[in-house]
């Protein structure tokens, strides 16, 4: 019996997801031919590609611009791909998902896609004026 419970007190853990945009673009410069980077950003079938045609040195090849790609990147940039699984995506539209140049805008700080009602971005928390 805690203490804290009996006070009427509850408290929560949150793990956030914490991949860094250096390590994974080191890994993906020096081990991503293998698929390591993939590994690392929680994409396993991914990286078993890179492992399957790692003979070919095609993974590695596109490994080494992912790497360049990511340490280009913000923190903030990086995070908000990352949260939105498109890290793999240079570009493209977003209208399978629901998201439209009518519903969503970009943060000006972070860039990442927030609805345009949105009055803090959920992503790097700058305050927004809706439009």
């Amino acid at each position: 019996m805690s203490m804290s419970a009996e006070a009427g007190y509850t408290s929560t853990i949150t793990i956030k997801k914490g991949q860094s945009r250096t390590m994974a673009g080191l890994c993906a410069i020096l081990l991503g031919g293998i698929g390591l980077h993939k590994f690392y950003l929680g994409k396993p079938i991914h990286g078993l590609f890179y492992v399957f045609f790692c003979w070919t040195f095609i993974p590695a090849f596109v490994a080494l611009f992912e790497g360049v790609r990511y340490l280009m990147m913000s923190d903030a940039e990086f995070q908000a791909r990352l949260e939105q699984d498109k890290l793999d995506h240079i570009g493209g539209t977003f209208a399978s998902s629901g998201i439209t140049t009518e519903s969503h805008i970009k943060c000006p700080d972070c860039r990442a896609l927030i609805p345009k009602e949105a009055r803090v971005c959920q992503h790097c928390s700058c305050k927004l004026i809706p439009q």
